[in-house]
């Protein structure tokens, strides 16, 4: 299979994958950079950043127009996130590749293990500033740090912290990620990474086209069947780079 063609087939799955879910998308994309395109894992955490833009704000426009984003929670959730991201993702250029990809592969394993979980997340019925400041501003730093969007945390986070209806969290985290990679982004700008545009750019159109079908497809599909498959393919890709990051 050519590069071009692996491209295409993971930008697919990996749109897919943050459009019915709202999660998971990045997750898949990282990996997928490193071990079918031969990105660097520096250059493969830079590239995510921008599929996570691009892919989320596609995925925003499908769920807005069903009424199911909540504005004013999301925006502020994303605040507190935007200092943490910028200077995490400053921070991230001077790791070793190593650490990031050990890093990450803990991160897939941990998303792949909320995905395979059947409960749903709990609401107390209150909101408290302090506890929605510091879910943001974690969010952000993972996505800073990792090239994440964070889904599979923003989305459990606004429902139990701010209060938002579960079928309104998923394009309310959207909203999150979107911010928070875009500060990411701006961060790395100084740094000399080089991106392979030829697999970068056809990679990007097919994840902004699934996103787009993941959206339908979350109409049709059961919730937890959806988050089973994708939870098992991030428990492999946690282990295949795990193997290969102790190799």
């Amino acid at each position: 299979m050519t590069p071009l063609i692996l491209a295409l087939f993971a930008g697919a799955v990996a749109g897919v994958s943050l459009g019915a879910l709202g999660a998971g998308g990045s997750i898949l994309t990282v990996p997928a950079l490193i071990y079918l395109l031969g990105f660097t894992p520096a250059a493969a955490t830079t590239a995510s950043l921008v599929v996570v833009i691009v892919t989320s704000a596609t995925a925003l426009v499908s769920h807005a127009r069903t009424g199911a984003v909540r504005w004013r929670a999301g925006l502020l959730f994303a605040a507190a996130g935007l200092l943490p991201a910028a200077a995490a993702g400053a921070l991230s250029a001077r790791v070793p590749e190593a650490v990031l990809t050990t890093l990450f592969a803990a991160l897939a394993a941990v998303a792949g293990l909320h995905m395979l979980r059947r409960r749903a997340p709990r609401r107390d019925g209150t909101v408290s500033g302090a506890r929605a400041a510091g879910a943001g501003a974690g969010l952000g730093a993972v996505t800073g740090f990792l090239g994440v969007g964070g889904g599979f945390l923003a989305v459990p986070a606004l429902v139990a912290v701010l209060a938002v209806p579960m079928g309104a969290a998923v394009g309310t985290s959207l909203l999150v990620v979107m911010a928070n990679a875009l500060v990411a982004l701006a961060a790395r700008a100084h740094t000399a990474v080089h991106l392979d545009l030829a697999l970068l750019l056809p990679f990007l159109a097919t994840a902004a086209l699934g996103a787009w079908d993941g959206r339908r497809l979350a109409a049709k599909v059961s919730a937890v069947t959806l988050r089973r498959v994708f939870g098992g393919v991030l428990l492999a890709v946690a282990v295949a780079m795990g193997a290969t990051a102790v190799l």
